[in-house]
């Protein structure tokens, strides 16, 4: 059986904060083997000294892109230096000091390893860790928590090559567990109820090896990728290509 709940009692994140410990003494005494713990990616770059000076935020997105995918008015979907395709390159100006912004995590699979690898050392329990962070998706209208981070956990069900309950072959299904993970914890945590860390329970059959793919292994690589470019970026790369194949 599944079951999610938010952990209390976590107080606000300052920047040098010990959150393994401050994590750890929230779910002291209720962890099983095969929990998975959903972190909320703002606790952990608030806790990483995350903030950057900015006094623009469009600059500071600027900085943090590596190539813009898609532009709608003053809105820029980009790529960002962790490889993820998001709005804003994930620069967050909530909850944030005045002239002061909030980039992601600097490497989310890292942070969700020291994670679990301390709370599987502290309670003597084999528990995952997935960081979680609020996209927007391609063809559909709102936005879904995602996995950015993780640990101890697969990631990807591939289930190419088994049969369906027909017995027919599935040829293309890979589940994104660790994305529906994020999701389903989202449901608890919330977005404005201060309750930013969830313990799932009754997965234990994803859970496993810290040195398992991390979240990265999510990011499609450009040349899987058939929607790369939004569809002005697409129009004027293939105009420019014509024009570089005239001269």
């Amino acid at each position: 059986m599944l079951s999610i709940w938010a952990v209390e009692g976590i107080p606000e994140i300052r920047e040098g904060d010990d959150l393994i410990r401050i994590i750890g003494d929230g779910v002291a005494g209720t962890l099983e083997d095969g929990d998975i713990l959903a972190v909320t990616s703002k606790i952990v770059s608030k806790a990483e000294g995350r903030f950057v000076k900015a006094a623009d935020r469009e600059d500071a997105i600027t900085a943090e892109s590596v190539r813009v995918v898609a532009t709608r008015g003053k809105t820029r979907i980009v790529e960002n230096k962790l490889g993820l395709v998001l709005a804003a390159a994930g620069v967050d100006s909530s909850n944030t000091p005045e002239g002061f912004v909030l980039l992601l995590p600097e490497d989310p699979d890292a942070s969700a390893r020291a994670l679990a690898s301390a709370l599987r050392e502290r309670f003597g329990v084999t528990v995952g860790v997935i960081v979680t962070d609020t996209l927007g998706r391609p063809w559909r209208e709102g936005q879904a928590d995602a996995a950015i981070g993780a640990a101890g956990i697969r990631v990807l069900d591939d289930l190419r090559g088994t049969t369906d309950a027909s017995g027919r072959q599935l040829e293309a299904t890979i589940g994104a567990i660790a994305d529906e993970i994020a999701s389903a914890a989202d449901l608890v945590k919330g977005k404005s109820g201060g309750l930013p860390v969830a313990v799932v329970r009754g997965l234990a059959h994803v859970v496993g090896d810290l040195d398992l793919p991390g979240a990265r292994s999510l990011v499609r690589s450009s040349e899987a990728d058939m929607f790369r470019l939004g569809t002005t970026e697409a129009w004027d790369e293939g105009y420019a290509a014509g024009l570089h194949a005239r001269s």
